[in-house]
């Protein structure tokens, strides 16, 4: 392994152990965009995703092959798997550009971008690849949105400090709504999930690629496990050992390791120029299919189990669903429900109405105004939609002071109820009520 292939895994190591710091602080709040890593599950069942395709150019072992999209969704066919491609639109306006050094995190552009390859972007992407996009429906298989040009959300001083990037929210989700307006009119098909592009989650202050998600109404789909196909190693064999041998490693540790996993791999090139993934999937594959798995689209994934903490069978995860697809902000930005967290004043008023706050909160944190209430700043992940409670009568504030974090009293869940429910007797149960009892409280109602 060179010292640069070292260097960029370190630089990426560090910088994923603070973003987990910073994202255990994130995620201790209710979003209605979930960033969805895993399900809870003990069913031999787990997703991949392939990002960057389609690509129509072929592995790099195979110079006179078909395409490598097509042969990585052959393969997915051949053990009866079924994948979830991550596309593109079209990168062929990230000019004016050059390539960076061969091996390095900017081999495909300083500035941008380019799939499959700088100068070869009418090589891939969505746009340029139609029949390839539909044989991926064809077969079954998943499209979820990896953005229309694949431009950074914001800056990375990491790694990519020199990329060009978006500076505002409409810049972000003009983007995905044109590949979203692409794939629909062409392909006929909705997405609703999506990633950003290397995973770079701030836009602009306060602001983050969660609410370009609340506004474009998708979720946030992201990885568990790394297939290693994108990192230059020595040699294109150990490349190809490092797509596979973690997968056997870990099962023959333990055979349940990857239930509920979402495994990450490149429809592409690596750094190198290689494609160890043409060779290295069918050798995961076999992996997972002799220990008893099946490979389904991250949305089948969440149809058998829909949030991180809970199982499907858990009474709380089926009332979380229920109000899931009522419109009700349930979930944890981590995709947890926490069903055994007390529930407080702000939190019931951001399960009923955060759905519906999306554009309030972006509009509250740019205008700098005062908040509805003195202990809630407009920064306050809540606070667009505690003032909607609020004006409501759903939940009432005093002294001009909303106290988020004061569990809920069984006064206030009755007041809540019969604003929200319009219903006067409804039964509310006993404070203090957690997550858990809230949800099976409201579910029924």
């Amino acid at each position: 392994m060179s010292l640069m292939t070292k260097g960029i895994g370190f630089v990426k190591k560090a910088k994923h152990a603070r973003s987990e710091r910073q994202e255990a602080l994130q995620n201790a709040v209710l979003s209605p965009v979930r960033r969805i890593e895993r399900v809870a599950t003990k069913e031999r069942i787990c997703a991949m995703t392939f990002d960057d395709g389609p690509c129509r150019l072929p592995p790099s072992n195979d110079p006179n092959g078909a395409p490598l999209t097509v042969q990585l969704v052959e393969i997915l066919e051949q053990h009866g798997a079924k994948g979830t491609f991550d596309v593109v639109g079209d990168t062929s306006n990230n000019y004016p550009d050059e390539a960076g050094k061969n091996g390095g995190a900017t081999w495909g552009g300083k500035r941008y971008d380019h799939y499959p390859d700088i100068h070869k972007d009418s090589e891939g992407g969505v746009l340029h690849c139609l029949n390839i996009a539909r044989r991926i429906l064809e077969g079954g298989h998943e499209l979820t949105n990896h953005t229309y040009s694949h431009v950074l959300f914001g800056r990375k001083n990491l790694v990519y400090g020199s990329r060009s990037h978006f500076t505002k929210l409409e810049q972000v989700t003009e983007d995905i709504q044109k590949l979203h307006a692409l794939v629909q009119k062409e392909l006929g098909c909705e997405m609703t999930l999506s990633r950003p592009p290397h995973y770079v989650d701030q836009i602009e202050p306060g602001i983050s690629s969660y609410d370009a998600y609340a506004l474009t109404g998708y979720q946030y789909m992201a990885a568990s496990f790394d297939g290693a196909g994108w990192l230059p190693l020595s040699s294109y064999e150990d490349e190809v050992k490092a797509v596979w041998q973690p997968t056997a490693t870990q099962l023959a540790a333990n055979p349940d390791y990857f239930c509920g996993q979402i495994i990450f791999h490149k429809d592409g090139f690596n750094m190198a120029r290689r494609t160890p993934v043409a060779d290295g999937l069918p050798l995961q594959l076999a992996e997972l299919t002799r220990h008893g798995y099946r490979v389904v689209t991250v949305s089948e994934l969440l149809r058998h189990s829909t949030f991180r903490d809970v199982e499907a069978q858990h009474p709380a995860a089926q009332a979380a669903r229920t109000l899931l697809d009522a419109g009700w902000c349930v979930a944890f930005r981590d995709n947890t429900i926490r069903p055994e967290t007390v529930l407080t004043r702000g939190s019931l008023a951001m399960m009923a109405y955060g759905c519906y706050a999306a554009q309030s909160q972006v509009d509250g944190v740019r205008s700098g105004k005062a908040a509805y209430c003195s202990d809630v700043p407009r920064q306050h992940p809540y606070c667009a939609a505690i003032e909607m409670a609020g004006n409501a009568g759903a939940l009432s504030a005093e002294g001009g002071r909303f106290s988020p974090d004061r569990p809920v009293t069984e006064q206030e869940m009755r007041q809540f109820c019969q604003v929200y429910f319009q219903q006067e007797d409804a039964p509310v149960g006993s404070a203090p009520y957690t997550h858990g009892t809230a949800l099976l409280l409201l579910a029924s109602l």
